[in-house]
């Protein structure tokens, strides 16, 4: 049974080409059956079985398939990335790069070799950046 202070998370994703987002919250009060999160949550407090990968875990009061795990140190990692990429992806979509900016880029991609080893392709990217 969940106890006040424990931290727990919830992870969505909007579609299979979405990025995982972790919500976290800890536990600050507790009935005779639903442990209360300081975000308003209401789980009830006995452990389950996920359906979705078979963790143990703690299904929402309102809600049977929402679930909520026990944080740990490698779920924070994961969510620590995941939001990196949900940040770096909304900057770009957000920008509209000038030239010297898309050479920049071009830049560190090449020094990084992360450029198409093909000249074709190595001729096609410049024409792309150079030309716009």
């Amino acid at each position: 049974m969940l106890k006040v202070g424990d931290k727990l998370y919830n992870v969505s994703q909007n579609g299979f080409s979405d990025f995982m987002r972790y919500t976290f919250s800890e536990v600050v009060r507790l009935t005779k059956t639903l442990a209360i999160l300081e975000n308003g949550e209401r789980l009830r407090n006995i452990k389950t079985t996920s359906a979705l990968n078979k963790e143990v875990c703690y299904a929402q009061a309102n809600n049977r398939w929402v679930y909520w795990y026990i944080t740990t140190d490698e779920i924070l990692q994961k969510a620590e990335e995941e939001e990196e990429k949900i940040v770096a992806n909304d900057w770009f979509s957000q920008r509209s790069f000038n030239l010297e900016e898309k050479r920049m880029i071009y830049g560190l991609f090449k020094e990084k070799g992360l450029l198409q080893k093909s000249e074709t392709d190595s001729d096609s990217i410049k024409e792309i950046i150079w030309d716009h």
